[in-house]
Order: C-alpha cells, then sequence, then structure tokens
C-alpha cells in the first residue's frame, strides 16, 4: 500500500464560514428569531464561533499527527518508536587515506589515530580512525578516516585533493585520499523516516526477503532514496543502492550499506551479499518549440520555464532506478511550461533495467521563436 494513494481524511469541518453559519442557524432555530447582520447576539456568536474554529483545527491536527501519512517532526518520531524505527541521525562522511613515507629505513612506523588530514578548505578535516602500522621495509600504507563534523559537509572530496597533513608526523612524505569522501548525512528528514516507518514490518522477516533487505539498506544512510534487490542465484543477494537526486553512491556508502545488511541479525546464515553502484544507460535530450504570438509578452519568463522544465525531466529520469526512459513526460513538462508546437526529436521510449538509471548528455533545446498562429 501506497501512503500516497490513501485519501485525504479530516477529523472536524474547520472551514470558518461553514462554522459560523451553523452556529447562528442553530441559535436562530433554538430562539425563534432571526439576527440581523448587526445584531450584538450574531456579534457574540462570532466570538464563539472563533475559539470553536481554533479548536477544531488543533483537534484536526492532533488527529493527523497520529497517522503515518500525516505525521511530521515529534510526532512522527513517536510513530517511529511503536516499531522500534529512529531516526537516522546527522552522521560524519568517511574516506581511505593512503599515507606515503620519506624512507622505508626507519622500522615500522605508526599512524596514530586521530591523525588529521584536510584539503583546500582548511576548516574541514578528516581523522584517522584507528592506529595504522606501516610494516618496516614499505612505503605506504592505507587508513580509514573519518570527518571531524556530521553532515554533508565532508563529502565530494575528489581522489587526491586530502593532502595536507594537519597533525606531522616523523618520516610522512605526503598523504592523499584514494576514494571519494562520502557517507555523510544530515538528520533523515521526514519523507524519507516516514517510507522506512512503513517499510518496517519487513524487517521482521528473518528469511532474507526483498522487503528486509530494502529497508535495512535505507538505515545505512539517510540520503539512500532508492534500493534495488534480487537474488542472480542460490544464496546470492544483489543490493544497488540510489541516493536522492539520482546520486550514485561512492564507494564508502556501499560499504556501509554492505556492513548493515551482513549483519547477524539482517543476513541469514546461508545468504552472500553483494552491493553495488547502479549503472547508467545513457541518452540524448532534444526538442523544438516555439511560444505562442498571445504569450509573447512573456516570452522569456516562458523560455525560463521550458528549460526548468527540461532540468526536471532529466532529474526525473534519474531518481528513479529502472524508470524507463520516457519522452512523453518531457513533452508534457515543457507543454505545461507554456510551450507550443513542441517536437522530441530525442529520446526515444526505451526500457531500462530495474538496476540501472537513466543519465542525460547535455540537452539540446532549440527555440523557434513566437508561432504567428
Amino acid at each position: 500500500m501506497e501512503l500516497s494513494n490513501l485519501n485525504p481524511i479530516s477529523f472536524a469541518e474547520t472551514d470558518a464560514e461553514t462554522v459560523k453559519t451553523e452556529i447562528i442557524k442553530k441559535y436562530e432555530e433554538a430562539s425563534g428569531r432571526a439576527l440581523a447582520l448587526g445584531d450584538p447576539i450574531r456579534l457574540f456568536l462570532l466570538t464563539i464561533a472563533d475559539v470553536i474554529i481554533h479548536q477544531r483545527e488543533l483537534i484536526n491536527f492532533t488527529g493527523r499527527m497520529n497517522l503515518l501519512a500525516y505525521a511530521e517532526g515529534d510526532y512522527l518520531d513517536h510513530l517511529g518508536a511503536l516499531l522500534d524505527v529512529g531516526r537516522i541521525q546527522s552522521q560524519p562522511a568517511s574516506v581511505t587515506l593512503k599515507f606515503t613515507l620519506s624512507t622505508s629505513e626507519n622500522g615500522a612506523t605508526v599512524i596514530p589515530k586521530g591523525t588529521r588530514v584536510t584539503g583546500g578548505n582548511e576548516k574541514i578535516y578528516f581523522a584517522v580512525d584507528e592506529d595504522t602500522t606501516i610494516p618496516s621495509g614499505e612505503k605506504e600504507g592505507t587508513v580509514k578516516a573519518t570527518c571531524t563534523e556530521n553532515g554533508t559537509k565532508g563529502n565530494g572530496f575528489s581522489i587526491g585533493t586530502l593532502n595536507k597533513l594537519v597533525d606531522p608526523l616523523p618520516f610522512v612524505g605526503s598523504v592523499s585520499n584514494t576514494t571519494i569522501s562520502a557517507g555523510g548525512g544530515d538528520m533523515e528528514a521526514d519523507d524519507s523516516y516516514r517510507e522506512r516507518i512503513h517499510e518496517a514490518p519487513e524487517s521482521f522477516s528473518d528469511a532474507g526477503s526483498y522487503g528486509a533487505y530494502k529497508y535495512w539498506s535505507k538505515t545505512a544512510n539517510a540520503d539512500i532514496s532508492d534500493v534495488y534487490v534480487s537474488s542472480p542465484s542460490a544464496g546470492e543477494v544483489l543490493i544497488v543502492p540510489l541516493l536522492s537526486g539520482g546520486k550514485i553512491p561512492e564507494q564508502e556508502v556501499l560499504d556501509k550499506v554492505m556492513e548493515v545488511c551482513s549483519a547477524e541479525k539482517v543476513r541469514p546464515l546461508t545468504d552472500h551479499v553483494t552491493v553495488s553502484a547502479p549503472t547508467t544507460v545513457s541518452y540524448d535530450v532534444s526538442a523544438s518549440y516555439t511560444i505562442s504570438s498571445d504569450n509573447k509578452a512573456h516570452a522569456s519568463e516562458i523560455q525560463a520555464a521550458v528549460k526548468q522544465a527540461v532540468d526536471d525531466y532529466i532529474l526525473w529520469q534519474r531518481e528513479k532506478l529502472g524508470r524507463d526512459i520516457d519522452p512523453s513526460k518531457l513533452y508534457a513538462l515543457m507543454v505545461k511550461a507554456g510551450a507550443e508546437k513542441v517536437t522530441v526529436t530525442s529520446p526515444a521510449l526505451t526500457t531500462v533495467d530495474a538496476d540501472k538509471i537513466a543519465v542525460a548528455s547535455t540537452p539540446a533545446i532549440t527555440f523557434g521563436g513566437v508561432s504567428s498562429e
């Protein structure tokens, strides 16, 4: 059952005019007299009506905060507690660092826990997770490091950019990251948390169900928006996560999903779990359009709206795994933005496998001017 498919629900009538009319009508029926617009009794009743309307709004709000589809903030946290599902808290990004020694003739070298490294932004530091020893005779060693601050600010440092040693170490000639920093996240948003609560009963399965692996995968990082789970062969489980906005997860995120889904109380003993990033299906975006002569005064606004519509389409295509490439969606968005005589040359309708996402090249949108018709 999809929460979005549920019918809207209300616990009390909150329309102001309806409530006021009902109160005045009840008084007139009970008293046997009609109330003029300036009648002091009418004015008194309208004052009472305002209080009742406010109370009904509180009743409506309170009722909705007890329903998963409407609850938010602390109310949503209390619903999560019923299923022992906590909101994912903010967490720091992580990265793999490579330390290179200036010489290998000094015996074993220890990289102490807490040794900090930074990049171009001196305010963001990554600290080594555990004491790591580079054996005698070797010049390189890799370690895991974690950002000293929670949140997304530690994500996205490209390979080689974390290369400044904040805490100098003897015989260390250089340091750099060998992976892109990833895995940092802000506190889980209501929409993501609500969906996980909705999926939580799947986690009760101890048989390695599709829903259970999907649920546990999402607990690894608040930014995971979609997960594909399959069993390519007996005993094999493939998990493919996708981040919000259609972003492909870096290795640090994949490792965290692997850690969560391989836990003793999650993975059945007979399952062998593999976690991989989505593969991409490339497509071109090419279209042309005109603007009606009736809207020529708004031509620049419509052009901007069409550009945004194309961007929205590209994002819509890649933000969900296995979403088929659908040119009709592009056509509809452009028309809604105010375009006329829209011709979509590409993409063509294309099926996308469940473990892949569609990624567009630079769009080529041609404006044909103002239509004379």
